[in-house]
């Protein structure tokens, strides 16, 4: 059998079917999930390429392997291309995910023991960065700092107060449920004063930072991280950017200390995105995306939710569905039955658990792409507003479901059909 002698749908008819059921979710559901988007046909081109056949352990120029004369240039366009994107030093672009890039960071600089100052999970962190189920937190002496109890915004002088305590020896900022911009300027003061090296986690906003809809972080800090996909709109993927001083030790932490062969159809993907990245089209979108969320927030505020912080200054924000007695996932299940995907999320100080949840958090990224304006999205918040006061009726989920069809008919996320 010769490697092209049978297309998907004949030779595994079952994943073809549940990738024909994807492709139908997704152009009938209005995806709300904060880290979620649709990427361009070229970025899809690019992943399904034949580029994922080559090894290409090392760098360009400077491979374990033969043949790799193409995978190359792939790669040395993104890395460019990233450069003027976000104005750093140098970047890496290897790493299969934000975890794996911050995972290399941390192992680049740091000793198992070593302390860490980052943002508490449940106020809006992440995972890796030093939670106890992960492995940055089993291998790091992890201080959290919190957002205000009142304010829900980040205390800035309780992070100083940390950190002359506790002298870490790198501070992160960044987070994935954080509503709020967050002054980067003022998490370097804070390294500064204590001899600490500052790592910026900008997975969710790395696009807005782009556009300049929020300010960089990559001036003043040691170490920057970025996914790929989310605001960038790109595939699923990781970025590393440093100052020029730890590029050696950033590079060989990934190759060959965490990962082995990187994904060259996946990188090509990035240097796709990238370039898209450079286009006033992409900062007006980036702009639309935070203008849909503000008109969202302050829609579902006037119905009376209570909505994280008071608001939001991204692309996200978080409703405390507590507040109206429901639970996160009660609530997310119901949304998604009537046709509109969000996910379940601790919000600040939530006394219930992480499978349960107080909040529900919501992203305009997704419908941005498709190409909604404010208009469209207080339409959606409406539709929200009428499934979380009644959730339990399932004949308003139908409607809402037939409703939310008839929308996105307006709004096709890709020219051609697309087949599994």
């Amino acid at each position: 059998m010769t490697v092209n002698s049978r297309d998907l749908s004949t030779s595994d008819p079952e994943l073809y079917r549940a990738i024909q059921g994807e492709i139908n979710r997704q152009e009938n559901t209005i995806v709300l999930i904060a880290s979620e988007n649709f990427v361009s046909e070229a970025v899809l081109q690019a992943t399904g390429s034949v580029l994922t056949n080559k090894y290409a352990e090392g760098y360009p120029g400077k491979r374990y392997y033969n043949g790799c004369e193409f995978v190359d240039i792939a790669e040395q366009l993104a890395i460019d291309r990233a450069k003027a994107v976000f104005g750093c030093d140098h970047v890496n672009v290897q790493p299969h995910s934000g975890v794996q890039a911050n995972i290399g960071v941390l192992f680049s600089v740091l000793d198992p023991g070593d302390t860490i100052l980052s943002m508490n999970l449940s106020h809006g962190g992440h995972l890796s960065h030093g939670n106890p189920v992960n492995i940055s937190g089993r291998l790091f002496n992890i201080v959290f700092y919190n957002v205000d109890g009142k304010t829900e915004r980040i205390d800035y002088s309780e992070v100083m107060s940390l950190a002359r305590e506790h002298k870490p020896r790198l501070i992160i900022c960044g987070a994935s449920s954080y509503p709020r911009e967050i002054d980067f300027a003022k998490f370097g003061e804070i390294a500064e004063s204590c001899g600490a090296m500052l790592m910026a986690d900008i997975a969710h906003i790395g696009g807005l930072v782009v556009a300049g809809v929020h300010n960089s972080p990559v001036p003043m800090s040691d170490f920057v991280t970025v996914t790929t996909h989310k605001t960038m709109r790109g595939p699923r993927g990781g970025m590393i950017m440093c100052k020029e001083q730890y590029a050696k030790k950033i590079d060989s932490t990934m190759f060959p200390g965490t990962q082995g062969g990187p994904l060259m159809h996946v990188i090509a993907a990035k240097a796709v995105a990238l370039k898209e990245a450079l286009t006033d089209e992409f900062k007006q979108y980036q702009h639309q995306i935070v203008k849909n969320a503000t008109a969202m927030a302050d829609q579902l505020t006037k119905k009376g939710f209570r909505i994280v912080s008071g608001g939001t200054d991204n692309h996200l924000f978080l409703i405390d569905v507590g507040h109206r007695g429901l639970t996160g996932n009660v609530a997310a299940d119901a949304l998604e039955r009537a046709g509109i995907c969000a996910n379940k999320n601790g919000i600040p100080y939530d006394t219930r658990p992480p499978r349960i949840t107080s909040g529900v958090r919501f992203g305009t990224p997704a419908v941005t792409t498709r190409g909604m304006k404010e208009k469209d999205v207080l339409i959606v918040a409406d539709l929200i507003a009428d499934v979380l006061l009644d959730v339990t009726n399932e004949e308003m989920l139908r409607r809402t479901r037939s409703r939310v069809e008839e929308i996105l008919k307006d709004f096709p996320i890709y020219r051609h059909k697309l087949e599994g």
